[in-house]
């Protein structure tokens, strides 16, 4: 397939000077078996930036799709971004060291570009140990870029006051009708980028405020979920909808060929409400 209908998705450049791609591949809820193909037509589409997580248990065909696709090794492998996730129960110094080589063997991967703390694990987090492990690996130059998921800013504070660092990237549960905006106004006075998964509340926000979102999108002759990505886009958010369709998955980086107004942004930007679509990261672990 020619590059040339390929769209050109925006880099977002981080803290640590490394590039993310603004639109990633989420894989959650895909067995081993099933992601290889889902990960191999998101390739061809177009994506260079595919989200997973130990926690997802498919990081085996995912490293499958990578190899069997030619990403693995050598010049194609720069061109994608890689991100994966340490298991909660994993979490501690020899731990996750442990984690990532059995990690990065599933992957087929000499290095992956980001590696996350999955939840802050209120129960018991062992952050400054974790943290220490990842500096290592990105010293060791096997992950590029260190990251957390689902962290508020009491979270991120601590790892700050322990480590003396920010992470790159706060991956969170953010779309129209669940804003975290106290999350992200935080992320962006601490130079952190922000990570939007379920960025449509697993599709529960393409029929959000009575219409709105319908209404925008017809005004683009584009889908519910393209208004919803491109609010995300113009936010500045990097965003990883997930899809196992080769057909959604091309209109989901179809992007960039409209613009929202200002009234439309404040339209969405009003469908802010109570409900999340996930899990409360202050009781929640994925062990």
């Amino acid at each position: 397939m020619s590059d040339q209908h390929q769209p050109a998705v925006p880099m977002i450049r981080l803290r640590d000077g490394n590039e993310i791609p603004q639109i990633g591949l989420g894989v959650l809820r895909i067995d081993d078996e099933g992601v290889t193909p889902v990960v191999e037509s998101a390739l061809e589409a177009g994506y260079r930036h595919i989200d997973g997580a130990a926690g997802y248990n498919n990081e085996g065909g995912v490293g499958r799709a990578l190899v069997a696709a030619g990403y693995a090794t050598g010049e194609r492998r720069r061109e994608v971004w890689i991100t994966t996730k340490l298991r909660d129960s994993e979490q501690g110094y020899d731990s996750a060291l442990r984690a990532f080589d059995r990690q990065i063997g599933l992957l087929r991967l000499e290095y992956v570009d980001m590696y996350m703390i999955h939840w802050p694990t209120p129960f018991d987090w062992r952050s400054a140990e974790t943290w220490r492990a990842f500096a290592r690996l990105r010293e060791e130059g096997r992950v590029r870029t260190l990251g957390v998921c689902n962290f508020l800013p009491e979270h991120l504070e601590r790892l700050h006051a322990e480590t003396g660092e920010w992470p790159a990237v706060d991956q969170i549960e953010l779309h129209p009708t669940w804003q975290q905006r106290e999350v992200t106004a935080f992320c962006r006075e601490h130079g952190i980028a922000v990570e939007a998964y379920s960025p449509m509340a697993r599709g529960a926000d393409l029929n959000a405020g009575d219409g709105t979102i319908e209404r925008i999108a017809a005004a683009h002759g584009v889908s519910p979920a393209q208004a919803i990505l491109r609010w995300h886009i113009e936010n500045g958010t990097i965003i990883i909808p997930k899809s196992v369709h080769a057909e959604r998955q091309r209109e989901n980086l179809d992007l960039f060929g409209f613009e929202l107004t200002e009234q439309e942004h404040a339209a969405i930007d009003a469908l802010d409400g109570p409900t999340r679509a996930g899990h409360d990261p202050l009781t929640f672990s994925y062990a």
